[in-house]
């Protein structure tokens, strides 16, 4: 390589990361400036390598802006050593933008898609995370999903279903974003669902909060919070997952979408990324034999706070795609609840799951575990006046494979992704003594689908669900659905 092509390609480097410092959403332009600076240079043999580039292969081109980046950032850390305590704010800011140029290396290196659903820092989807990606003022992102759900006239064990077919619009989703500084910043989703409220639709605040981004390592968020457990409540936008419907596991156990008041802490080092938050707690009022904890969560509308809770979360990323790590929530549920006595309940809401996702080379696994301890459910039974008891210990998780066969045969930047996931939930596992388990409430599922996404921001989906449980009762359903993302 000559003198004069180093120059070029130092310079285009130099260029890169200049633009990305001074905006972060800048990236795509500074990498196209550095390619058309190499491609001048060497007669356009450095975009012809990348264009015939097969599926999977490593981009050079961004292996060397990695290294160039680890340079600069030793380079930074030998200078804030040296420097007086300006110096080092101004070089400590220099380094976290350079951290947002890092990441979005990451999301050309593996796709924006599949960076969107393992954003390891903000824990929000592609769209929802619009506002980090704005220099400055008002972001505007959303999305939606349509659903067409039929199921079988009779059940497995030959009784008639009593299910209509039925055609909905489930969601329509407004994210309102403002970024006063780099450091300051709100994230907001207005959500309609069903279409229309005066046909058992709603409209509802699905999380607005402040951000303070003091450090890649230690941040600062309070405000209505999506709660950081399992995989979809936090990444729950259609392009993210592959099935027309949320996992029974991540609505009946994890009750997504999930949101409480409060406040916490959230940020990354190296490979390792966190949130904790403390928030109100669960309202045990709102569970039941057969919905577990979805109707627990007053979702920040006037919530009582009789009882507060923790949740943590880890996750770890050792290469991009790859996500392991698990969450725990603990906290009181009885909300000021008494018995026939007038004691107070004390029920105690103890949640922990473990996920697992990866994604490499068009192959697409989930898997994902929970279970969920409650206490005092025999006197919460008793003062609701329930029949049929709460389990005090509820359970499942499921495995799920796709696999991109464009992946193989390009085609621009569509997907299609057959895939097969196993489910269990079980929202009776364990029941105090004196009740006895409702059979129903012992689920298999084995869901068989197809995803296709003409662009990274629509997806289309089908599916055919077998749904099973242990009183024979199951009833199987297929599903036809659209989304979007902006």
């Amino acid at each position: 390589m000559s003198g004069q092509e180093r120059r070029a390609r130092r310079a285009g480097i130099v260029l890169t990361v200049a633009l990305a410092v001074s905006s972060p959403g800048a990236l795509p332009a500074a990498r196209a400036a550095s390619s058309a600076q190499s491609q001048t240079m060497t007669g356009g043999a450095a975009e012809t390598a990348d264009t015939a580039r097969s599926p999977g292969t490593p981009d050079p081109r961004l292996d060397r802006l990695e290294r160039e980046i680890a340079e600069l950032k030793a380079e930074l850390a030998r200078l804030a050593a040296q420097g007086s305590a300006a110096e080092k704010d101004r070089l400590a800011e220099i380094e976290r933008r350079i951290d947002v140029l890092a990441g979005e290396i990451e999301r050309l290196r593996v796709g924006e898609e599949v960076a969107g659903a393992t954003n390891p820092e903000q824990g929000m989807g592609p769209a929802a995370a619009k506002v980090y990606r704005t220099r400055r003022g008002v972001s505007l992102g959303g999305y939606g999903e349509a659903l067409y759900e039929g199921f079988r006239k009779r059940r497995d064990d030959g009784a008639p279903a009593g299910e209509s077919d039925r055609l909905d619009l489930l969601r329509g989703v407004v994210y309102v974003g403002y970024k006063w500084t780099d450091r300051w910043l709100l994230n907001s989703e207005l959500e309609w669902e069903h279409a229309n409220t005066d046909k058992g639709g709603e409209a509802a605040v699905e999380f607005a909060y402040l951000d303070y981004r003091w450090r890649p390592e230690l941040s600062f968020r309070g405000g209505l919070l999506l709660m950081p457990v399992g995989i979809l409540n936090e990444l729950h936008e259609p392009t993210t997952f592959l099935s027309a419907r949320r996992p029974e596991v991540e609505t009946l156990l994890i009750p997504t979408t999930w949101r409480e008041s409060g406040a916490g802490v959230y940020g990354q080092a190296g490979a390792l990324s966190y949130r904790a938050y403390l928030t109100g707690g669960l309202d045990a009022s709102g569970f039941s034999a057969a919905e577990g904890l979805h109707e627990g969560s007053a979702e920040g509308s006037n919530a009582k706070a009789n009882d507060l809770a923790g949740v943590a979360r880890l996750d770890w990323t050792p290469r991009p795609g790859l996500v392991a790590g698990f969450s725990l929530f603990h906290g009181g549920s009885g909300q000021g609840l008494t018995d026939a006595s007038g004691r107070r309940l004390v029920v105690g809401t103890t949640l922990a799951e473990g996920h697992l996702e990866w994604r490499v080379r068009g192959l697409e696994l989930r898997a994902l575990g929970v279970r969920v301890a409650l206490s005092d459910v025999a006197a919460l039974d008793r003062a609701r006046e329930l029949a049929e008891s709460i389990g005090d210990r509820l359970e499942g998780g499921y495995v799920e494979l796709g696999y991109d066969v464009f992946a193989a045969f390009p085609h621009g930047e569509q997907a299609l992704v057959p895939f097969v996931r196993y489910e269990r939930v079980n929202t009776q596992a364990s029941v105090p003594a004196g009740f006895a388990a409702d059979p129903a409430n012992d689920a298999r599922i084995w869901t068989l689908g197809l995803a296709y996404r003409p662009i990274p921001q629509v997806i289309f989906k089908t599916d055919y669900q077998n749904y099973d449980n242990r009183s024979g009762s199951g009833l199987d359903r297929f599903h036809l659905a659209l989304g979007y993302i902006f």
